[in-house]
């Protein structure tokens, strides 16, 4: 769980996401609203805006479709600009795939060209459960507005989803143009394979090898920046959680605390963001087991009273512990 999303994001998704909210009156994203255009967040912070997101306007698929109509291409910066410059639909598909890090997608998206048809499947395996139906939505539907704004007069042949079919399918076709089924065996939306070979509108490939070089040096650093976080996580996993301190962990590391306070910015967090999200795994994880009490984990991940754990939890999952361990529980239910 905790090395899942243990690596570095673009600024450019969560601050669509945090001006969205703004406007739809949902308050604590403020922060990102101005958030560097070349800066960087933790991908677990990225999810923790989407999750603000689902609490705060119900998660419900027209907030999804809605949000995914705010992702244009040109808020990309150079990994956008590469894409509206390729050649061909093709090409600027195959660079989109080639730095995916450097994209907003939590979905990995799947290409393939078969029976006369291409067809793009989104695979949401690794996506956290509680938000796994908007990103799906979100994601699919920013790529399908990307492509619009890449080649416009692109259009789907089918879609189809895994989720039931909602009370309403409007924003589906405000969104990708056509209804979609549902109930369906995988996330799918298919395409004229024609596309692929369409001159685009502003091709130029020496702008495409300018990017790609760019692309190359962010995707280095970004990889090269996640490591420490991870590191530090790992300290603090062995540590059960408990707040050793900064320097304590820097020690462990060969490193000065103000070397790793910088080396942490760089990587879009922070010591106490890392120490926050490590409790909360090992919380979940000690209460998903149903054999330790509130008091028992706040005591293994060194807190001095129950109450400030109880506090962090409610924070973390905007429930109580013993809320969760109920609702754990009730699901684990035979006939649950």
């Amino acid at each position: 769980m905790i090395r899942d999303w243990d690596y570095p994001r673009g600024t450019a998704s969560i601050v669509l996401m945090a001006r969205f909210a703004a406007e739809n009156g949902i308050a604590g994203l403020e922060s990102y609203e101005h958030a560097p255009i070349d800066g960087q967040v933790d991908a677990r912070q990225e999810l923790a805006v989407v999750r603000s997101l689902v609490r705060g306007l119900g998660g419900a698929d027209d907030v999804a479709l809605r949000l995914s109509r705010r992702y244009r291409v040109s808020a990309f910066g150079i990994f956008g600009f590469a894409c509206i410059s390729s050649p061909t639909l093709g090409d600027a598909m195959r660079f989109a795939l080639r730095y995916l890090d450097l994209s907003f997608t939590f979905c990995i998206p799947h290409v393939t060209v078969e029976a006369g048809r291409l067809a793009l499947t989104m695979d949401d395996s690794r996506v956290p459960g509680d938000v796994t139906r908007f990103l799906v939505l979100r994601d699919l539907g920013a790529i399908h507005t990307v492509m619009r704004d890449i080649l416009p007069d692109i259009s789907l042949r089918s879609l189809a989803f895994r989720h039931e079919k909602p009370s309403t399918v409007d924003e589906y076709v405000r969104t990708f143009g056509i209804a979609p089924s549902f109930s369906a065996s995988s996330h799918l939306a298919t395409l004229d394979p024609l596309f692929l070979d369409k001159p685009l509108p502003q091709a130029n490939d020496q702008t495409v090898a300018v990017c790609a070089a760019q692309c190359d040096l962010l995707v280095s650093r970004k990889r090269e920046r996640s490591g420490i976080a991870q590191q530090v996580r790992e300290r603090l996993v062995r540590l059960g959680g408990v707040d050793a301190g900064m320097e304590e962990v820097a020690r462990r590391l060969a490193l000065s605390p103000r070397t790793l306070r910088r080396r942490l910015f760089e990587a879009g967090t922070g010591y106490r963001a890392l120490l926050d999200e490590v409790r909360q795994a090992l919380a979940e994880e000690m209460l998903d087991t149903g054999a330790l009490s509130v008091e028992d984990v706040a005591l293994r991940l060194g807190y001095a009273e129950a109450s400030s754990f109880i506090y962090a939890f409610k924070r973390w999952k905007g429930m109580t512990p013993a809320a969760y361990a109920r609702r754990n529980a009730l699901r684990g239910r035979p006939g649950r």
